[in-house]
């Protein structure tokens, strides 16, 4: 099997041949939320499976494209779709993405999801601005042999979301009259639903929104230094006492009604960075 290293170091040849273009922010949208991608004026649009050692998306709402362009005047790199673990990759192979947008000169990263709704106080369609995680996949992307030059064997996850990026997206949210709440976000390997009790469960460690991505992009992307934000859609209630069978086309749609709201504050959030 070929080092991260050397994984990075094709992947980025490849882009290369298509765009010399050095973005200062990565971001990566998730199920459902393509249309920040529209918005971004592009000098590249790239097919995952024309990247070499990148996955490809195998779940729907997910386009399966790397972007470059401009997004709000600043160069960005745009994964349009992510990779989960249900989808039978591992970690590592998740994350490369976020090592090859680091390599193309990347200095921040945005991360957004659709997720469950855990705490009773907010509503579906609203957002949350994702201050803390709790990671209960059972894995971590940095488990194996480290590489020194990639980041440290040990690093610190006292601020894995910037809370100078949380305060500017509060700002944004309330300027903009779009509703979204701090909190705590908790991933879980999936593809099932969580049950009544792994609901409670959740509650009860602090955890306000459930999802199945993202923890690892960001534990990849402290290690590798990049300053992160994340955020998502609450697209359904998760309220183990008030549980109702989900349809995955409705989270979608949710999502897809929420998204102008989503786009206006990581547009509005670029721009500032």
């Amino acid at each position: 099997m070929k080092d991260l290293k050397t994984q990075i170091k094709e992947a980025v040849a490849a882009i290369r041949k298509v765009s010399d273009l050095a973005p200062q922010v990565g971001i990566i949208l998730g199920t459902g939320l393509g249309a920040v991608a529209e918005d971004i004026k592009k000098s590249a649009e790239i097919p995952y499976s024309d990247i070499p050692n990148f996955p490809v998306s195998t779940v729907k709402g997910h386009a399966g494209n790397l972007i470059l362009g401009t997004l709000s005047g600043k160069p960005v790199v745009a994964m349009e779709g992510r990779f989960h673990r249900y989808e039978g990759y591992t970690l590592q192979e998740i994350t490369l993405p976020v090592r090859v947008m680091k390599a193309l000169g990347a200095k921040s990263l945005v991360v957004s999801n659709a997720c469950g709704c855990l705490n009773p106080r907010w509503n579906k369609g609203d957002l949350i601005i994702i201050e803390d995680h709790i990671n209960l996949m059972g894995d971590n992307p940095l488990i194996g042999p480290n590489d020194d030059t990639l980041g440290p064997r040990y690093p610190d996850m006292i601020e894995p979301y910037s809370l100078e990026y949380v305060a500017m997206a509060e700002d944004i949210a309330q300027k903009e009259g779009i509703r979204a709440h701090r909190g705590v976000y908790a991933a879980m390997t999936g593809p099932c639903l969580e049950t009544r009790a792994e609901y409670r469960m959740l509650q009860i460690i602090g955890a306000d929104a459930i999802g199945m991505s993202t923890v690892p992009e960001v534990i990849v992307a402290v290690h590798a230094g990049l300053k992160t934000f994340g955020v998502g859609i609450l697209t359904d209630v998760c309220l183990p006492d008030a549980l109702q069978p989900v349809d995955i086309s409705e989270i979608i749609a949710t999502a897809t009604e929420a998204e102008p709201h989503l786009s206006k504050l990581i547009e509005k959030l670029v721009e500032k960075m």
